[in-house]
């Protein structure tokens, strides 16, 4: 029997996800999938007796961008590539801040407002390392990890943005400010 659908490649094929990477002697936690996140699974991960601080990030999808209504975003990626640099960001939480734990979680495919597309938890002995570590670890996601977002409004208009095209005030960067 022949399909008529086209053929996806794996990496943008919802089927092959989740994806999954755990270091466990780092007890470093990363998942790039089509689902839903669940702020309790990535707090869960990064949970130990050590840590005095638990810090959990949720980046939401929001109705409007610079006065443009939205419907919603849609994010893709390269797993092999995101995987990697993920792994590189997390590991040097570890390391830089002593973290307990660490949990990077991307979804991909259409996030409708209101939900979250990434969510980082990250635990620590205090929370001096915990708020530092979890604010670096989403501003490296941002600028790094190898996720594109498109940008689908109201109007019916789509954008494509790299995570690295704006900073954390959402103020475009570098060359691309106007």
């Amino acid at each position: 029997m022949t399909s008529t659908e086209p053929t996806l490649p794996p990496h943008l094929d919802p089927r092959t996800y989740p994806r999954h990477y755990h270091d466990p002697t780092k007890n470093i936690h990363l998942t790039l999938t089509y689902n839903p996140l669940d702020a309790n699974t990535y707090l869960s991960e990064t949970a130990s007796p050590a840590a005095g601080a638990n810090v959990l990030f949720l980046g939401t999808t929001r109705d409007t961008f610079e006065g443009r209504s939205v419907s919603q975003l849609s994010y893709t990626a390269y797993p092999p590539l995101t995987m990697k640099t993920l792994t590189t960001i997390a590991e040097t939480a570890v390391e830089t801040h002593g973290l307990e734990g660490v949990s990077i979680a991307h979804r991909l495919g259409s996030v409708p407002i209101g939900e979250a597309s990434i969510a980082i938890a990250v635990s620590a002995g205090h929370r001096k390392a915990a708020w530092r570590a979890g604010e670096e670890v989403l501003e490296a996601c941002k600028e790094k990890a190898e996720i594109w977002k498109r940008e689908e409004f109201v109007d019916g208009r789509m954008e494509w943005r790299a995570n690295a095209d704006r900073d954390s005030e959402g103020r475009l960067l570098g060359d691309k400010a106007v």
